[in-house]
């Protein structure tokens, strides 16, 4: 196998699009921001690339594959037109919005909504401890999302500062949602499970760990204790052995309210029955309160 590199050069076309630069990339596929050749929209364009088990053509943009790799690269192809098709069936203004899907080069392109603003992992580590207000802003619209995806029977499974698009605004978007997971298959290990640590919670770590919108809520609250404290929780693996992490009430003392630091502590308790069952629950707790028991 030859290869020059992993993304697709400046100018080149794929499809009904024209490459205008990088965007990012990661271990299985690569982002881009794009034009449509005929009505000169722009857009952002995600390519299938997984590093470990594929590589660029030398002359080109096609994709090449070993046989080695093939069985675990088309695998992933299927789960990846699997995200696709979940982007395409919901519709909701804080979920990030999918054009279109194509094969090209031997893989596949996810064509998205061109959205000005900034990661939110970026935005936190540029501008430090974020506000009672940002959180007040930001987080129940991407709630709201998360919610749409719940009421769908689908789990995100990968929510954390850098899967969420902040707006002009403080309008968020979710994205990235290559983990996405039915309720129905969900009390068992899923092969091709996405772990990130500090946001994922113990039951994914598990082969037999019971997942459901009460994994969502814990990555949500890491997400916020992130924007609180500018510091990633501790792992769920190293919690589960010995949690040492302080609870938010007692580390900070003024800016916040109790009520919201206590439904993020809530929300990252280490066992799922420990914690809100819902996003509707995480919510109430974040303006009303954790329910007296």
């Amino acid at each position: 196998m030859t290869a020059i590199k992993h993304t697709l050069a400046q100018g080149a076309v794929v499809d009904h699009y024209l490459i205008l630069g990088e965007l990012g990339s990661g271990g299985f596929s690569n982002v881009y921001v794009a034009k449509h050749l005929k009505s000169g929209e722009q857009v952002v364009v995600k390519e299938y690339m997984p590093r470990k088990l594929s590589a660029r053509n030398l002359h080109g943009g096609m994709v090449e594959v070993t046989d080695a790799n093939r069985s675990l690269f088309e695998k992933g192809k299927q789960l990846f037109m699997h995200e696709a098709k979940i982007l395409v069936d919901i519709k909701h203004p804080n979920i990030v919005e999918v054009l279109n899907f194509f094969n090209a080069n031997n893989t596949i392109y996810l064509v998205m909504r061109y959205e000005k603003g900034e990661n939110l992992g970026v935005y936190g580590r540029k501008h430090g401890h974020l506000s009672e207000k940002f959180i007040d802003i930001v987080f129940p619209k991407v709630i709201d999302g998360v919610r749409a995806m719940h009421d769908k029977g689908l789990l995100h499974l990968d929510i954390k500062p850098e899967n969420i698009h902040i707006r002009p605004g403080g309008n968020p978007i979710l994205l990235d949602f290559g983990a996405v997971h039915p309720f129905s298959k969900s009390r068992k290990y899923h092969p091709g499970r996405i772990l990130s640590k500090g946001f994922s919670p113990i039951e994914q770590y598990q082969e037999d760990g019971y997942v459901g919108p009460w994994s969502d809520v814990y990555a949500l609250g890491a997400t916020m204790r992130t924007c609180i404290s500018g510091q990633v929780p501790a792992d769920a693996e190293t919690r589960h052995e010995k949690d040492r992490m302080k609870p938010l009430v007692k580390v900070i003392k003024k800016k916040y309210r109790n009520e919201l630091l206590d439904a993020i502590d809530w929300a990252l308790g280490v066992e799922p029955i420990s914690r809100p069952q819902n996003v509707d629950a995480l919510l109430d707790a974040m303006q009303h309160g954790r329910p007296v028991v």
